[in-house]
């Protein structure tokens, strides 16, 4: 375990920083449902990716790295599911209450060190996952109507595709430690993980352009719009991701499982108290389910496999 960074978040505990991350992840997904109103759902998660691409573009400079085709190539493909991951997330916090559909795209991360893993907690963590999403799903078919289905289908969308950004993001990881070891005439090192994050960023943002800039439009006239977008891409995208490579570098696989089962909650909290969805009965059934699957299913595993740049 590497040594602790310096500053204030080299000394702050390990869970404070998870939850400030949390908070700050779902506090810029409660803002984000503030501008549904004004913005569609698709356009305000394709703007936070265009946004948070240009602040990880600025601050990487990527095109200092000594890139091949098949790294382009690999960042791309990993941009375009993160992106399509946040737009369908973003769809699915439209109609669904904040911590049901975080609680439910778990799903993804969950069935994913299930079909990987082969230790009986795997197993067992995906049929708890399982019990859980079907109470929380309940619920929302009970009260939502149309709505709830078009939700439910958004959130089982976002999280076949964090599924897909987990697998994708360690090929993208064990190809940026290749290129950083590999000798080469070129002096420029390989791109690292944050750089790859940024050139897929900008991948997801272009891809998704044509199909949802024109709604922004909005954005571009109005000052406080603007600044709210940035906000949303900072608390959703930025903040979490730093503050996550810090607790990467100070706790075990178990801590870190632990502390991730902690974002159903965090979701429920901030859904709570910004957007007053208050979850009660089968929901608080729904979300004790997939936090403890969260735990059996990711204790034996490294920690960040399943976070980085989640929805």
């Amino acid at each position: 375990m590497s040594g602790r960074p310096g500053g204030v978040l080299g000394r702050a505990p390990a869970p404070a920083l998870f939850a400030v991350s949390g908070l700050a992840q779902y506090g810029g997904a409660a803002l984000a449902v503030a501008l549904f109103a004004v913005v569609p759902a698709p356009t305000v998660a394709w703007l936070r990716i265009a946004v948070a691409a240009l602040v990880l573009l600025a601050w990487r400079r990527p095109w200092r790295a000594r890139w091949t085709r098949a790294d382009l190539a690999a960042a791309a493909v990993f941009g375009v599911v993160l992106a399509a991951m946040n737009v369908s997330f973003y769809v699915a916090i439209d109609v669904l209450p904040l911590g049901t559909a975080v609680a439910i795209e778990f799903l993804g991360p969950v069935a994913v060190a299930a079909v990987t893993g082969r230790s009986w907690r795997e197993r067992l963590g995906i049929v708890v996952a399982a019990a859980g999403v079907v109470a929380l799903a309940g619920v929302e078919l009970s009260t939502g109507g149309a709505d709830a289905v078009r939700g439910l289908v958004a959130i089982g969308i976002a999280a076949a595709c964090w599924a897909g950004y987990i697998l994708l993001g360690r090929r993208v990881a064990q190809g940026a430690r290749r290129a950083a070891d590999a000798p080469h005439a070129d002096a420029r090192p390989g791109p690292d993980g944050i750089t790859s994050l940024a050139v897929g960023m900008t991948a997801g943002a272009l891809v998704g352009a044509p199909f949802l800039a024109g709604p922004a439009a909005p954005v571009l006239t109005d000052a406080g719009l603007g600044l709210a977008v940035v906000g949303i891409a900072v608390l959703s995208s930025v903040v979490p991701y730093a503050i996550e490579q810090v607790v990467l570098r100070r706790v075990t696989a178990a801590t870190f499982a632990v502390l991730l089962a902690m974002l159903p909650a965090t979701a429920a909290v901030v859904g709570a108290v910004a957007l007053r969805q208050w979850p009660h009965g089968w929901e608080v059934v729904g979300l004790v389910c997939v936090s403890v699957a969260i735990v059996l299913t990711a204790t034996r595993r490294a920690p960040g496999d399943d976070r980085g740049a989640s929805a």
